[in-house]
């Protein structure tokens, strides 16, 4: 299970904005659907699931019934304070949304639809486990307006899934993704590098293997060690190796020079696709700052300013919700230091990058130090964008250090 909540304030029981929060018509607004359900707990695995022996009451065949009533809330409290915008995006996360039937997931979509209308050009992601993504499921999610599978292949290595508590047939991701096409979805491949025991020639050959089934956009994310986690624990007793950073950054190095061979672009330092229309419009919107609403036990929420996250457990979800309250455990408003810091963290990841001049004057100044040590573009800076190189990709920890320094 996930970490802590964060610490803020109280979250009103009717689940109401602050009466001066403005929320600006022009924003878009994005859905987050949380299904927090999966066989396995994956060792390396933070997010805030459960499996059938965690959900202590909770029933997985009501939950569809259970998020519809926060969708409702939802539509009463943003309706408070101006007219209600069509959703830009939706997006099903977990946990894994495909263990719940398509009809199920359909059911929620719809709910979405009916409280605040999604747009005809709207992007619909669902996360999928490929042992669970069949031609009728595909054809299902399709018919109920999903236009995106986001396929969590991990690797193409059997040993390296099997460090990553990964249960599914590496086969299975060509018949998933096979399937997606038939139905007419988007595919997007998901993948984790680093794994205790995993090699560059390991990594290469998940690497060949998504080049060859020709996907819209691929996600590689470099593994890393949650407290709390098994994984955690397996590497303090010593049982695996933690990740190698140096072998980690090799292997980035090597995804991006692949990829882009393969006329993919990166657009975000985890992130790549062939085009603009196939990069993933929902992560976008949280790395632009736009507003979205969370939808299920663990989920955050952005609007107007205002930040909020909901209770973790599925049961005490739906015993909020059963009672008529809001599920919110916390709010919280960042001041404009705060909002500023989120943004240089946010939109210094993309490729589009930020303009120079929303950075403080410290930080304007320490531009220069990293163009000379070849971690910024000097040719974007002169053009008024600050846009991470190669290597400041591989460092942004360090290029938002220094951008942020006082």
């Amino acid at each position: 299970m996930a970490g802590p909540l964060p610490v803020g304030d109280p979250m009103p029981g009717d689940g109401a904005l602050p009466d001066d929060a403005v929320i600006d018509a022009h924003t878009p607004f994005s859905v987050y659907l949380h299904v927090p359900f999966c066989r396995v707990r994956c060792g390396y695995c933070d997010f805030n699931t459960y499996t059938a022996t965690e959900l202590r009451g909770a029933r997985q065949d009501a939950y569809a019934d259970t998020l519809l009533h926060e969708v409702r809330l939802a539509a009463r409290v943003l309706g408070a304070h101006a007219p209600l915008r069509p959703a830009q995006t939706v997006f099903f996360g977990g946990g894994t949304p495909t263990l719940l039937p398509p009809g199920d997931l359909g059911r929620m979509l719809g709910g979405v639809r009916d409280a605040f209308g999604i747009a005809d050009d709207a992007e619909v992601t669902v996360e999928a486990n490929p042992d669970t993504l069949t031609d009728d499921v595909a054809a299902q999610l399709r018919a109920s307006g999903v236009t995106r599978l986001s396929i969590g292949m991990q690797s193409a290595v059997p040993h390296v899934l099997a460090a990553l508590d990964r249960t599914h047939d590496p086969a299975n991701v060509t018949a998933a993704v096979s399937a997606a096409r038939r139905a007419g979805l988007a595919v997007s491949l998901d993948l984790i590098y680093g794994a205790p025991g995993e090699s560059l020639d390991d990594w290469r050959t998940s690497l060949t293997a998504v080049l060859a089934l020709d996907p819209d956009h691929v996600s590689a994310y470099a593994l890393i060690v949650e407290d709390g986690t098994r994984l955690a624990r397996q590497i303090r007793r010593g049982e695996v190796v933690a990740p190698d950073d140096d072998l980690q950054a090799d292997m980035y190095e090597y995804a991006d020079e692949l990829l882009a061979s393969a006329g993919y672009e990166w657009y975000e330092i985890s992130n790549w696709a062939r085009t603009d229309d196939q990069r993933s419009r929902h992560n976008l919107a949280y790395w632009r700052g736009a507003d979205w609403w969370g939808f299920g036990p663990g989920a955050h929420s952005h609007v107007a300013g205002t930040r909020w996250w909901n209770v973790k457990h599925p049961a005490a979800y739906a015993q909020r919700l059963g009672a008529g309250l809001s599920p919110g455990a916390g709010c919280e408003r960042p001041d404009a230091e705060a909002a500023r810091l989120e943004n240089v963290l946010l939109r210094s990841r993309l490729r589009e990058g930020m303009r120079t001049d929303e950075l403080t004057a410290a930080g304007r100044r320490a531009v220069a130090s990293l163009i000379a040590d070849g971690l910024v573009d000097g040719a974007a800076a002169v053009g008024g964008r600050l846009v991470l190189t190669l290597r400041g990709r591989l460092l942004a920890d360090t290029v938002v250090h220094a951008l942020t320094a006082p």
